[in-house]
């Protein structure tokens, strides 16, 4: 299975159609008509980030609903998944005492609004695992290094998040990306493709501009996971856009 890191922006994603969307759903086909359809989804969403490691359980997740103030339309949207033990017991298996298991949360926002349009029919087993604010750039890279076997074993990784995301300095007059967020989202971009991932575990957060892009490293660090579980593989962007001045929505496909 190939891997993906999204960059997943407002929640409202769920409900548009546009070429961002578009995007969600040709990745999702592209997937099932190359690879067979995935025997499950591991899912690293930034939306939980915890102290500490963790992984549901649950046969049947919960959908949650972690956004406040939004049209009532978005509080609509069904996306109802089962859970996989076998894809649970694999992960404590690969991270032992590393990762605990706990069912408080479910699939949250940062994940059912891509989903939905990558895997519309939500027929594919979810089972989602924690952000963990304690590990190091390198713990996290680390980790998505161990996850990597669950690719040969037909299951598929996507983490989501956001490589610059500063909700305190948007700029709702501005469709597209300010220079700071331009300029961020560029270098990480050179170094992912480059294949050469050190400069992002060691030493990005020595940049200027790092905290405008990454005031508190939960967006960013589902990038770290998947880099870790994706060592050796080609990487491919798709929906390069920065929008709202801090936020970029820019994406990656790895094969």
């Amino acid at each position: 299975m190939p891997t993906i890191f999204v960059g997943h922006g407002s929640p409202m994603i769920a409900l548009e159609d546009n070429n961002i969307t578009k995007q969600f759903g040709s990745i999702g086909r592209n997937i099932i008509e190359r690879y067979g359809r995935p025997k499950g989804i591991l899912m690293i969403s930034a939306h939980w980030y915890t102290s500490g490691t963790l992984i549901e359980s649950a046969e049947e997740p919960q959908q949650i609903y972690d956004m406040y103030g939004f049209p009532h339309d978005l509080y609509k949207v069904r996306y109802r998944v089962q859970g996989s033990s076998e894809l649970t017991n694999r992960v404590k298996e690969l991270l032992s005492d590393e990762v605990s298991t706990n069912d408080e949360w479910g699939i949250d926002h940062g994940a059912w609004t891509i989903l939905v349009h990558m895997f519309p029919a939500a027929d594919i087993p979810v089972v989602q695992l924690s952000v963990d604010r304690n590990l190091t750039e390198a713990e996290a890279f680390e980790m998505g290094r161990k996850l990597s076997v669950l690719r040969e074993e037909g299951y598929l990784i996507v983490c989501s998040g956001n490589i610059v995301h500063n909700l305190t300095l948007v700029d709702w007059s501005n469709a597209g990306g300010s220079q700071l967020a331009d300029d961020f989202d560029d270098v990480v971009k050179s170094i992912v493709l480059s294949g050469d991932y050190s400069t992002l575990i060691n030493g990005i957060e020595r940049r200027s501009d790092y905290n405008y892009a990454v005031p508190t490293k939960d967006h960013f660090y589902p990038l770290l996971y998947i880099l870790g579980a994706s060592e050796g593989s080609t990487a491919q962007v798709f929906n390069n856009v920065r929008n709202i001045g801090s936020i970029s929505m820019t994406s990656y496909l790895f094969e």
